[in-house]
């Protein structure tokens, strides 16, 4: 009787023309985080919701890409990349369905979890495909594709969403429709590529995804993980609290202006990991570190000045030295690792990530309520600053052993 999976990897599209699909599946799904970051001041106007209860509703996807890391994390290596490709795209598609039907703040918890289920199930095992599909020698070329996949579809979500907002009067449907519709595409696609694993594992055992740090790399890793989350942090920062402070701190009411701060980090992030391909990875991370600091406290000056220039000048700097650092960062975890714990380490660390994108946000949520959103978003801002700064510092300190 013949193998299943050696059937699907015997037909279907192969080479560039599913590197294609599977990169472009990859993007599709990475819109869906962002396309409610513009929409939050409309769904508070029309659920009579508060700040505190915006960053609760982003933290959930977190939760959801937690979740999915450790319950999933090495589920693609046994069962093939298109078999858990197949529902992290339906997850996607179920989250903006839901969020394009809500009625209730349920419903956004709901929506969020769902599309953090899919960002956990699809982020690896994409990469992981473009790995399988990547010939020998560009590998590294493969994995950027991956990362510049994942920053540029998570910065399209609120452009996308945002100009809708602006410019027509489905500001709450239409986003998620075309998402919706963009994922149908995206999912023929993928149910029309060869597998791309080069062999099966016939012997199925689901295994939660463990999360150890070997001896030998546990320094390396929290001088890393400490510039990740001042990063991520960031990152969640903008994703959950900037339509909030652009309307009320900034007076900017233009959802359109919003998506555009957001895609301005994320893209800065994109162009950050390219341009640091060229550097050795210590020196990406001393000169990510110094950027990220330098930028989050242009952040905070222009939360505190109420200046869209030098809050738009923040982001671009911080938002590349957050993607210089992060590339760096997964490049030495990947080689100072032991070859069978990659997978825990990696795991570990993109655990600890998505928990800097919630927490902390939802820290200025809270003090919102009590100091005002302008005190709580400079706090945060000096906050973060002293972190990235202090992940500069010890970079410098460890300077003779490599990292």
């Amino acid at each position: 009787m013949t193998d299943p999976a050696i059937h699907e990897r015997s037909r279907g599209l192969r080479g560039r023309k599913a590197t294609v699909v599977i990169a472009g599946a990859f993007f599709i799904t990475m819109i869906g985080p962002t396309l409610p970051t513009p929409l939050y001041p409309i769904y508070q106007a029309a659920m009579g919701f508060d700040g505190l209860m915006v960053t609760l509703i982003f933290a959930t996807y977190a939760a959801g890409i937690g979740g999915a890391l450790i319950v999933f994390g090495n589920l693609s290596d046994q069962v093939g990349r298109r078999r858990l490709l197949i529902p992290g795209l339906l997850f996607a598609f179920a989250s903006s369905a839901v969020f394009m039907v809500s009625g209730s703040v349920t419903d956004l918890f709901l929506g969020r979890i769902l599309s953090g289920l899919s960002v956990g199930m699809t982020t690896g095992t994409a990469t992981a495909a473009l790995l399988d599909l990547a010939p020998r020698e560009h590998r590294r070329r493969y994995s950027l594709v991956a990362a510049l996949v994942n920053m540029l579809g998570l910065g399209l979500g609120p452009v996308l969403a945002g100009t809708i907002a602006e410019f027509t009067s489905a500001p709450l449907t239409l986003p998620y429709l075309i998402h919706m519709a963009l994922i149908a595409v995206a999912l023929a696609g993928v149910l029309m590529v060869s597998e791309p694993m080069g062999h099966g594992d016939k012997s199925f055992r689901w295994e939660i995804q463990k999360l150890r740090l070997p001896p030998g790399v546990r320094g390396t890793f929290f001088r890393a993980v400490t510039a990740g989350f001042a990063g991520f942090s960031t990152l969640g920062l903008f994703a959950s609290v900037a339509p909030a402070l652009l309307l009320h701190v900034l007076g900017i009411e233009s959802h359109l202006v919003c998506g555009l701060v957001v895609f301005v980090q994320l893209a800065f992030s994109a162009i950050g990991q390219v341009g640091s391909t060229g550097m050795r990875d210590r020196q990406a991370m001393l000169f990510g570190t110094a950027m990220l600091t330098i930028g989050i406290l242009l952040i905070g000056a222009g939360i505190v000045l109420a200046s869209l220039p030098l809050l738009l000048l923040g982001a671009a700097i911080a938002g590349a030295g957050q993607g210089m650092s992060f590339r760096a960062s997964l490049s030495v975890l990947a080689d100072q690792a032991p070859a069978n714990q990659r997978g825990e380490v990696a795991s570990t660390f993109f655990l600890v990530l998505y928990l800097a994108q919630a927490i902390p946000v939802m820290g200025v949520g809270a003090a919102a309520g009590v100091f005002g959103l302008a005190t709580a978003g400079a706090g945060f801002a000096l906050f973060i600053a002293i972190t990235a700064g202090l992940a500069f510092v010890s970079l410098l300190i460890h300077s003779q052993t490599g990292l």
